[in-house]
């Protein structure tokens, strides 16, 4: 959660909706979002009151989660053997290409 107000900041312009799992659930991250002029679509915690968001948001979000989890498969994208930030993203590009192809 600390580095997602400076990442938001980076992007060249504003999202239509901040897509997040529940470990960025906070009033005062759900209003920067807000503030941006995008809409958060984080699920609550158990414990907080719930949060309206379309049906459709959380099925992509649940699609893009179990595509990281088929990636992490791979022994290199999950231990980050890769040095530089290239050479990662190289790994990446591959795994998912062939998670495309299986698929």
């Amino acid at each position: 959660l600390p580095y997602a107000v400076p990442l938001l900041a980076t992007l060249p312009g504003v999202p239509l909706w901040v897509v997040g799992d529940r470990g960025y659930s906070s009033h005062a991250f759900r209003q920067h979002v807000w503030d941006l002029g995008a809409r958060p679509a984080i699920p609550p915690k158990r414990n907080e009151a719930p949060v309206a968001c379309p049906d459709w948001i959380h099925n992509n979000r649940n699609r893009v989660e179990r595509l990281w989890a088929r990636l992490k498969e791979w022994r290199a994208v999950a231990t980050r053997y890769e040095k530089t930030a290239s050479s990662f993203l190289g790994v990446l590009h591959l795994a998912a290409t062939l998670d495309w192809i299986r698929r």
